[in-house]
């Protein structure tokens, strides 16, 4: 039998991946439930705030804690079933790409991130922007949401394989991520609260951190692409 092109393969490890969250509902459902948690806890925190507190100056980064926390939860299961199912392994003897294997775990990963923000984005919005009036340039913040969640799947893809297989990879995985992800959430961060908060440097502070995202994506989804074969052979 010849062997199946690169988009074959990266289409049935996609549609693999899509179709068994989608029965199970697994990841999609935890990720959701503790993204509500954190609304909850973020309105307990801030209920006994001074009413002075202005909340637009923290939106960004509230919001931007609330992705990155819940994706780890996500990015945890990744490869649970593949592990659970002892599925990994038959993977891995099949005589496909490696890096075809890293671009449909990103994807599907990726998929079910912008999922869980559109679910959560709004709720963010209803429970705490809605007493606010925030810029007009608020609807430009879609941008660096997707260019953060593209940073955070394929990164957040490569440390969850490297984790697969460790003592404790919740925490493992949270170690490795935050430190090597900071850079773009402090660039996400900073283009969410300037298209929010609005003022005559705005645009500049969100063009500005908008490309330091994309510059991170580029790089490190690239880094983490060629590096993928030898950390799933590891």
């Amino acid at each position: 039998m010849a062997t199946p092109s690169t988009f074959r393969q990266y289409k049935t490890l996609l549609v693999k991946d899509v179709r068994q969250e989608f029965r199970t509902k697994e990841m999609l459902t935890s990720m959701g439930i503790y993204a509500l948690l954190v609304l909850i806890v973020y309105g307990a925190a801030l209920a006994q705030t001074s009413n002075q507190l202005d909340i637009l100056q923290m939106s960004g980064g509230l919001l931007w804690a609330l992705i990155v926390f819940t994706s780890l939860l996500g990015l945890n299961r990744s490869f649970f079933a593949e592990k659970e199912q002892g599925c990994i392994e038959g993977i891995l003897l099949a005589p496909l790409d490696r890096s075809v294997l890293f671009l449909a775990k990103a994807t599907s990963n990726l998929l079910f991130l912008i999922i869980i923000e559109v679910i959560a984005v709004p709720l963010f919005w209803f429970f705490f922007l809605t007493t606010t009036t925030p810029a007009e340039t608020f609807p430009l913040m879609v941008v660096p949401l997707i260019v953060g969640t593209i940073g955070v799947a394929g990164v957040g893809t490569l440390l969850s394989t490297i984790t697969m297989n460790t003592r404790g990879k919740d925490v493992m995985l949270a170690v490795l991520f935050i430190p090597l992800i900071f850079p773009l959430l402090y660039a996400c961060v900073s283009a969410t609260t300037a298209v929010l908060v609005g003022g005559d440097t705005a645009l500049n502070t969100f063009m500005l951190s908008l490309v330091l995202a994309a510059g991170y994506d580029i790089i490190m989804v690239l880094l983490s692409w060629v590096l993928y074969d030898f950390v799933i052979s590891a």
